[in-house]
């Protein structure tokens, strides 16, 4: 019976791209399913055979933590550089963002609070 190894969603397709490669440099037999269309099924690699289960979620799992510290350094050296994306530097690179996310706010606050003002 088939049995889930890793959720896709969210999953950038490059780290995808390296689990599936991963899973084929051990002779690890897996299929992917896409939630389709509407979205309404899972994007997922399972496993044909669930003894290598274990294997698997071992290998991904030390992948995963090679693959923490990698963007961890890169990040580093992003901030060592001064090229890091900090607060400031995204709402001068996205100003319309900015002020339409601070709009959207203050409408829901009017929305929450004129109840409580008309007491």
């Amino acid at each position: 019976m088939a049995t889930l190894l890793f959720k896709l969603k969210n999953v950038l397709d490059d780290e995808a791209e390296e689990v599936r490669a991963l899973l084929s440099e051990n002779d690890i037999h897996f299929y992917e399913t896409h939630a389709g269309f509407f979205r309404m099924g899972l994007d997922a690699i399972w496993l044909h055979d669930k003894s290598q289960l274990e294997t698997a979620k071992n290998l991904i799992q030390e992948y995963q933590i090679q693959r923490a510290e990698q963007q961890r350094k890169n990040y580093a050296e992003l901030v060592a550089q001064g090229e890091a994306i900090g607060f400031w530097k995204n709402i001068v690179l996205h100003p319309i963002r900015f002020f339409a996310a601070l709009i959207a706010i203050a409408f829901v606050l009017v929305l929450t609070l004129v109840p409580f003002l008309f007491l």
